[in-house]
């Protein structure tokens, strides 16, 4: 007995030295324990479904119609759909295509549609005939939508009535003489040859399409094409496998939410956050979707109220705009408790937090076509992700040491890439394998092999380059720091916008920052330039600026010229617009909006007049 109790002390002392040691020295060991192993459950959950014949989202959705068919999925408007509700309905939208539509299984179709409940029948709709969706950006001119169209080769191209008003009849002709069929979500149509959709539902029954045409047989085809962003030229059209879509419906399941939660989705249905994360992420817990055709910063908490939302998408400055809301005693009085997405930045993170209560905010990295993504589970603020030490076993990348003056990966003797040092930015890049494969492009094989890195580290290696630079603490957290081509370099140092933006942003009378770089004629690199917006009633007061960039920024990093701005110019998914800026500079004569001067000897933004413009320009005024 007392050798039993010795050995029971010494193995309970050894597990309370290994406990401490965890916390001491390994402060998030059963956070990254937990992460993985869910992580690991989630991909074997995959493979079962996939034995189970569950092999792309309409498969999981036909499934939840079984099993909850009058449950609501979504809620538009006030009106309810139930899971049953819109597969009846896409049920007919298939029956109208296939029997008007002269598609064959495979053929990929376009659509363009904002936000509401016919988006997704018709989506549905279509992956019923095993057709390839395509999604496209509303906000985009013919030129870029004609691009899209012949990029993913589709056979038609399905328009909704509210988008048809922005539509040039020399577009719809181009389409129709090159035999890609027109459909509206109309009752009739201002043109000859285009079809109607909404006429043609009430004669055709509810009743499945034939089961063959739906059947996925492999989880590696071609469910989607969602574009991206298009900021270096026309939109490229990203693969999404079958296998991309399920595995992105996951994330809110990582994130703890399950099929009592309440989803709140005002992001626009053709982004991958909104179509996957949202609508696809809603199937896969079995949950409601509060749908909303936009996003309004001024209804989004009584709605929340409303609905008793539990849950909400954000990207890029969403929820900076709900800050800048004016404050309410209710603003607590919610019930959400996950919000997921991209784009919040630190302070804005600290600010929401503080306002609207302790709701945990699941900050992820990703890229439409990318092979890779971060989720910040431990709700750190400031980081998008973290690289765990199980983080390996799960996707193999690396941060390489790059010259952002050159645009180019900085090599050693043997022309191999070097990997950037803890707390420095480097370019993220994702190896590319056959469990995180990159399907490129559709259309577009040089821009698909342009976006892959060769002989990285050793001969014959090959990986995905994300275009972005991050910096990895010491305890393993991952910051975005900014893209390859928005981080500039003025006086030989580099100058990261975002960081620059969170600075300026810190003063009271400022509303919102866009940082970017400009152009002088005789000096090398760009020189920093801020884009702000003031808050309501509050003047520019050019010396507290001045003395607060001084204090907080390098000389290199502080922004030379400010722009005042009424509104800042952002992209549909609420994103800051640069390039117009950017061309458009620091000249009054093309300028109408306030524009102030960083004036040393004034220790103040003076106002920028055309005599100091034209001294800047011809070099009078050193800089």
């Amino acid at each position: 007995p007392s050798m039993l109790c010795t050995w029971l002390s010494t193995t309970a002392g050894g597990i309370v030295v290994l406990l401490v040691s965890l916390k001491i020295f390994f402060p998030y060991f059963w956070k990254d324990l937990n992460y993985f192993l869910r992580r690991k459950r989630l991909k074997a959950m995959l493979k079962k479904r996939a034995n189970n014949g569950i092999l792309s989202i309409i498969d999981l959705f036909m499934e939840r119609v079984g099993k909850i068919p009058h449950k609501p999925f979504l809620i538009y408007e006030g009106k309810v759909h139930t899971y049953q509700d819109v597969d009846r309905k896409s049920n007919r939208v298939a029956q109208v295509f296939l029997h008007h539509g002269n598609l064959r299984k495979g053929d990929t179709v376009a659509l363009l549609m904002s936000n509401g409940p016919d988006f997704i029948h018709v989506w549905f709709g279509l992956a019923k005939l095993g057709c390839v969706v395509a999604f496209l950006n509303f906000n985009v001119h013919s030129t870029s939508l004609l691009h899209c169209v012949n990029t993913c080769a589709a056979k038609a191209l399905v328009i909704g009535e509210d988008c048809l008003r922005s539509i040039e009849k020399e577009f719809i002709f181009h389409l129709l003489e090159n035999n890609v069929a027109v459909w509206l979500m109309s009752t009739s149509s201002p043109f000859q040859h285009v079809h109607t959709i909404p006429d043609k539902l009430d004669k055709v029954q509810d009743h499945p399409v034939p089961p063959h045409l739906k059947v996925v047989t492999n989880t590696r085809n071609t469910a989607m094409y969602i574009f991206t962003s298009g900021s270096t030229g026309f939109p490229k059209a990203a693969i999404i496998t079958h296998l991309r879509a399920l595995s992105a419906c996951l994330l809110f399941t990582q994130c703890g939410a399950d099929s009592q939660d309440i989803l709140y989705l005002t992001l626009p249905l053709y982004h991958i956050s909104a179509s996957l994360l949202g609508i696809s992420g809603c199937i896969e817990l079995g949950a409601t979707c509060i749908l909303k055709k936009k996003f309004s910063a001024s209804q989004f908490w009584n709605d929340c109220r409303k609905y008793n939302v539990t849950a909400f998408l954000y990207i890029g400055e969403l929820c900076r705009y709900l800050c800048n809301q004016p404050s309410k005693e209710e603003d607590r009085a919610h019930k959400v408790r996950i919000a997921l997405g991209n784009g919040i930045r630190p302070a804005v993170w600290k600010e929401f937090l503080m306002r609207f209560g302790p709701i945990k905010i699941f900050e992820f990295y990703g890229a439409t076509e990318g092979n890779l993504s971060f989720l910040n589970y431990t709700n750190k603020i400031g980081a998008v992700g973290r690289a765990g030490i199980f983080s390996k076993c799960l996707q193999s990348f690396e941060l390489l040491k790059y010259d952002v003056w050159k645009q180019e990966l900085m090599k050693d003797e043997n022309g191999m890439c070097k990997k950037a040092p803890t707390g420095k930015p480097g370019l993220l890049v994702v190896q590319v394998t056959q469990d995180a494969p990159f399907s490129g492009y559709a259309g577009n094989k040089e821009a698909s092999e342009k976006k892959l890195l060769r002989n990285v580290f050793v001969k014959g290696d090959v990986y995905f380059n994300t275009g972005d630079l991050l910096v990895m603490d010491e305890d393993g957290f991952l910051y975005f720091t900014d893209r390859v081509g928005d981080t500039f370099r003025w006086k030989g140092e580099n100058v990261a916008t975002i960081e620059v933006a969170e600075i300026i942003g810190m003063m009271d009378f400022i509303q919102e920052v866009n940082v970017y770089g400009v152009s002088i004629k005789n000096y090398e690199g760009r020189i920093g330039m801020a884009a702000v917006v003031l808050k309501p009633d509050q003047p520019f007061n050019g010396q507290r600026l001045y003395k607060h960039v001084v204090e907080f920024l390098p000389s290199h990093a502080q922004p030379r010229f400010v722009r005042i701005m009424d509104v800042m110019q952002i992209t549909a998914t609420f994103k800051h617009q640069k390039m117009q800026l950017v061309n458009e500079g620091f000249n009054p004569e093309i300028i109408s909006e306030p524009l102030y001067f960083m004036h040393e000897p004034a220790r103040s933004y003076i106002p920028l007049t055309r005599e100091i413009y034209k001294n800047v320009v011809s070099g009078k005024i050193r800089l």
